[in-house]
């Protein structure tokens, strides 16, 4: 039940990566709108601690998620470490998608991970 409630949020939070996103033609607008950006890297800062929360066993069955990428990225949101614009925009652009296609496979391929226990 914890791993479908921790996929809910991590799919949540990209959903709101991507409306955030959505109107933007570049890089170049995220960071230069401080209410968005704040409200993208606050997403962001979400999945990467939900990532590193998954049961190990489950990490492991997602060896092609970028663990390092994302571990960088959740020190430098979580003690604001600066500059970090590469790192937010990779994150959107690459961490996010990528992570949630494989998330979405291995739930495909094990739905029993992902399994709502009542």
């Amino acid at each position: 039940m914890l791993t479908r409630m921790q996929y809910d949020i991590l799919q949540a939070s990209a959903r709101s990566i991507a409306v955030l996103l959505r109107e933007m033609q570049s890089d170049a607008e995220l960071f230069s709108s401080a209410n968005t950006l704040r409200k993208v890297e606050s997403y962001l800062l979400v999945i990467a601690q939900t990532l590193a929360h998954l049961p190990p066993p489950l990490q492991q069955r997602l060896l092609q998620v970028d663990w390092h990428g994302w571990s960088c990225l959740q020190k430098q949101l979580e003690q604001d470490l600066q500059p970090r614009r590469a790192e937010v925009w990779y994150g959107t652009q690459a961490l996010v998608p990528n992570t949630l296609q494989l998330l979405k496979k291995l739930r495909q391929q094990e739905p029993i991970w992902f399994e709502m226990d009542y």
